[in-house]
Formats: C-alpha cells, structure tokens, sequence
C-alpha cells in the first residue's frame, strides 16, 4: 500500500491517495480542492482510481470530489448523514447526485488487493467517518495529532465526539493515522499524549 499525501486548498486540506502497488488501482480520500494537482498525480504515475471517499460533507474536504469523479469514473462514497439531495445547499453537507454512494457502518469496499473498513464516528459531523486500511486509520476530521475536531460547525456534537475518539482509542493494537489536517500520527501516540482522548477514555470507560 503506497499512500500519497496532497495539501489542498485554503485550509490545507490533506487528500490522501492509496494505492494498490501490485494493480496501480487507488481510492482518492477527500479531495477537498486542486483537482488538477491530485488528477496530474494518478496521470502521471498511471493510476486508475477506483474509489472517491469522502471522511465527511464539510466543504474543505470535497470540493473537487465532482471533477474528480467525472475525470476518473469512479463513485464517491459518503455517509447519508453528511449529505443532502435535490435543490436544498448546505456548506457542511455534500449535495449529493448520481454519482453518489452512501456507506455505513462496517461496510468493506476493495480497491484492488486493499480493503477499506468504514467506521462511523460522529461528533465533528454527523456522518463523519473513519476509514481503516491495513494498518492505516483515515480519520477525518475526528482525530488529529495531539487534537481533535471541532463540534461548533453544523451539526457537531460534543458527546458523540468523545465516544468516537472512545471508540479509536480501543481498537486493538497500533495503526498509522492520517488525519483530515495537520501531521500524520499514530494510534499509541494519541493514546498517551492527546488529552482529548485521554478525557474521552475516562468518561466512557476505555479498556
């Protein structure tokens, strides 16, 4: 698995690119701006994407998904939650169309030889998900190094937030985390150091 990192946009939005090696198939997660800069990277290293992930419906994180998606063929997946259909606008939702998937909770989608796990962790949005990979965890905007994401945007929600950073914090063993901003971590590392999930740990009981 080859995972590629873009900054993007305004808020400097990491788009991430995961590629099978063996078949060079890949799944674009939030392309969130510069559709030219991540189409110029599957061209130039003759990749076939497969699969548009979106971590959740925030503007930041999916405004390139629709050239995207058109420029490559591949189907963007989102959780129903963050997404909104026919006429209505909503600047934290992704309005949705034909090309649009809905996923949820422990649902699996193959790219290639990969297989991308969803986890539903709400807080920072209503469908905002986190997305494990071998021994990758896309975390979205739930999780960042030694930080966690904000709940005073649209529909976000304190709680359900602690639950989710709850929830990642018992998953069994290390993962490498690529978070929605900001520099990659690890799951041990947050565990010791990030004082959002050592809080959310002691409220709900972490193992």
């Amino acid at each position: 698995m080859l995972i590629k990192t873009l900054v993007v946009g305004q808020i400097e939005t990491n788009c991430y690119i995961v590629t099978d090696e063996k078949t060079l198939l890949c799944a674009v997660i939030d392309p969130g701006d510069e559709s030219n800069a991540i189409l110029d990277y599957i061209e130039s290293n003759q990749l076939k994407a497969r699969a548009i992930f979106l971590t959740h419906g925030h503007f930041d994180h999916r405004l390139a998904v629709y050239t995207v998606s058109e420029e490559t063929g591949a189907p963007v997946f989102i959780h129903k939650n963050d997404a909104v259909t026919g006429e209505a606008y909503d600047q934290f939702k992704l309005p949705a169309n034909e090309q649009v998937r809905f996923y949820a909770e422990g649902d699996e989608l193959d790219v290639g030889g990969l297989r991308f796990t969803v986890l539903e962790t709400p807080g920072h949005s209503p469908g905002s998900v986190t997305l494990r990979c071998e021994n990758a965890l896309f975390t979205g905007d739930t999780l960042f190094r030694d930080s966690a994401g904000r709940t005073d945007l649209g529909e976000g929600n304190v709680q359900k937030l602690l639950r989710s950073l709850n929830r990642l914090a018992d998953l069994t063993g290390d993962f490498e985390v690529y978070p929605g901003h900001m520099d990659a971590t690890t799951l041990d590392r947050e565990r010791r150091f990030n004082g959002y999930m050592k809080y959310a740990r002691e409220e709900f009981g972490g193992r």
